[in-house]
């Protein structure tokens, strides 16, 4: 039997937490092999771990896994979370591009300097609200379905949770105008193995705070 997926990054969120959440949502148990250091860093580039020398890498069903986009969607496949046909699975890589847009601009606003800070913040509220959230709504609206794409749980709908948590950080009630993604997040976020990693002590990583970001600038 094969072991557990072992998960190689910093014990932080950044490009590893998508696919934290999709392992866990899938009811897949991990084990994390934490980069603490530069050096930590250099022993997997220099024992040829790293295909670009980058992480994350995943080591799964014998392999090294790199690059987020190829590691999820192997995982997406996997786990039967990535649509019945090529057409949903289309759907499915456009909304979760979607996300991952947000996402991306929510991820880099800690590195950012003090005073472009709030610039830069506002612009995600702007992109969320006026950009992003409308298409999800809009989607949830015209199929009348529990669920993005196929009336079944997929990737898609496992970013888009993530994305909407992340965004509430930024500023909670970011979902007053969209009552179906509040719906929607209420009840994604009781399925079983989400509620579990949303709770306290799951392998869920907390918001970036000062420590981490030292850290993660001391080994990048």
């Amino acid at each position: 039997m094969a072991g557990k997926p072992k998960l190689h990054y910093s014990n932080g969120r950044g490009k590893m937490e998508s696919i934290r959440w999709l392992l866990a949502a899938a009811g897949v148990e991990f084990e994390e092999e934490f980069i603490e250091t530069k050096e930590d860093l250099e022993k997997l580039r220099n024992d040829g771990s790293l295909l670009f020398q980058q992480v994350p890498m995943v080591e799964i069903d014998g392999m090294k896994m790199v690059q987020t986009r190829a590691i999820l969607s192997y995982i997406a496949a996997k786990y039967n979370l990535y649509g019945k046909d090529l057409k949903e699975r289309a759907w499915i890589d456009m909304y979760v591009e979607g996300t991952t847009d947000l996402m991306g601009m929510i991820m880099i606003l800690p590195l950012q300097p003090a005073d472009t800070k709030e610039k830069n913040l506002a612009l995600i509220i702007e992109r969320a609200t006026n950009r992003y959230f409308p298409v999800y709504e809009k989607a949830l609206k015209d199929h009348g379905h529990d669920y993005l794409v196929g009336n079944k749980l997929s990737w898609a709908d496992i970013h888009l949770l993530e994305a909407i948590l992340m965004a509430e950080e930024c500023k909670p009630g970011i979902l007053s105008a969209f009552p179906l993604l509040q719906a929607f997040k209420e009840r994604t976020s009781n399925i079983p193995t989400i509620k579990k990693f949303l709770q306290p002590g799951s392998q869920r990583k907390p918001q970036m705070d000062e420590k981490t970001l030292a850290i993660v600038k001391k080994i990048f």
